[in-house]
């Protein structure tokens, strides 16, 4: 048979009929969603999401298939939402801010530290040393570091395969529980602080389950049910283009009031709830070429300052628009436009942006002043914006 190459083969597993399907699939899309990454990271990430052992797809029946394939396809959401492409810090940010959103595992951290001398505590630390715990001692855990240490030698790809495989472990439901609450319980009372009803040593516990855990309740969503897969994506989706929207809304004000004034902050506000220009003035008492001078006024600060200097990061997620994960928000036939209309130098800089280049490192490889790079930059935002509109 033939190997998975790269990752597969350097590992030396022969590859089942199932798994080659798999693989071949992962290899394709991987291909169109993360083309950024390396052909030889891609390759990691694949072997991640089938496994150690490829043959465990051969004698599972098709309601086995169906529970592993959503597993993998849950897990890769996981990868690619929050860890993939992220700095460690980050990284480990985002793990932390998605353990302590389960209400249970927080209700009970908060009430331990009422009730414990240490009232000074956050649930944040506490959190914090229930995980370094559960990376030093937990079995399943140690042999995922290790599984995960054979796939790549990319210490910034190891992180996020490392960080993905904890919090898909912490969030498989037991009794209806996250598991990372008895681990909670196991540390309390490994650490003699009790407090907390105890998980009953003699019991067994099932750890494997085809469930998930939504983010914004305890709730199990079965993995089997695609249609409640999907509907959770959806909303997921929704939740997180909203809380961007919110932040960029709220630096945005923060910057106009600092910039322009209290008035372009208002105007904002009345601009977002649906005011027309007529009906900002009267609120304002304003005249109405005033309102129009102060509207053009905000769109290019919003434009070519802020999206493109103040917080360009957070613009980009919010609108995706990231260079690196959207190509501007460009489809491929838009992408050939542009390049055709930029200039050699125009190109240059493009290039190099997309491979991570500040605007700063792009100035002294090309051998430029910041300002011209910025300038250029600029055109080019321009040019794809008037492209997406």
């Amino acid at each position: 048979m033939q190997t998975l190459k790269l990752g597969f083969e350097e590992r030396n597993l022969t590859m089942t009929s199932e798994a080659e399907k798999l693989a071949q699939y992962w290899r394709s899309r991987l291909s169109a969603e993360c083309s950024e990454q390396s052909e030889a990271s891609r390759e990691s990430i694949i072997c991640w999401l089938i496994g150690n052992d490829s043959t465990q797809f051969e004698i599972l029946n098709l309601y086995e298939q169906n529970i592993a394939k959503q597993a993998m396809e849950y897990r890769y959401r996981i990868l690619a939402k929050r860890y993939l492409g992220q700095s460690k810090e980050r990284a480990y940010r985002n793990l932390m801010t998605r353990l302590g959103s389960l209400v249970t595992l927080r209700n009970k951290i908060q009430t331990w530290i009422s009730l414990s001398r240490d009232r000074q505590r956050s649930v944040l630390d506490v959190l914090q040393e229930v995980v370094q715990e559960l990376l030093q001692s937990d079995t399943y855990v140690q042999k995922q570091m290790a599984f995960i240490s054979e796939l790549t030698t990319d210490r910034k790809l190891q992180n996020a395969l490392l960080f993905a495989s904890v919090e898909e472990y912490c969030l498989r439901p037991v009794r209806n529980q996250p598991l990372l609450v008895y681990r909670f319980v196991n540390y309390l009372r490994r650490t003699q602080r009790g407090g907390l009803t105890q998980v009953p040593s003699t019991d067994n516990v099932r750890l494997v389950s085809e469930e998930v855990l939504t983010e914004d309740n305890d709730n199990p969503v079965n993995l089997l049910d695609s249609q409640a897969v999907t509907e959770y994506l959806e909303a997921q989706d929704r939740e997180d283009q909203q809380a961007l929207r919110q932040e960029v809304k709220q630096e945005f004000e923060h910057y106009l009031l600092e910039n322009i004034g209290l008035e372009a902050v208002e105007w904002l506000r009345l601009y977002l709830q649906g005011k027309s220009q007529d009906a900002i003035a009267k609120k304002l008492n304003k005249p109405i070429n005033e309102v129009y001078r102060l509207r053009e006024k905000i769109s290019y600060h919003a434009v070519r300052v802020f999206a493109l200097k103040g917080k360009p990061e957070l613009v980009d997620s919010w609108l995706s628009i990231s260079l690196g994960e959207n190509n501007l928000g460009l489809t491929q036939n838009q992408l050939g436009i542009l390049l055709e209309q930029l200039t050699a130098i125009q190109r240059q800089i493009l290039e190099l942006r997309k491979a991570g280049d500040p605007i700063e490192a792009v100035a002294q490889q090309l051998k430029l002043k910041t300002h011209q790079v910025m300038g250029e930059w600029t055109k080019i935002f321009l040019l794809a914006q008037s492209l997406r509109t």
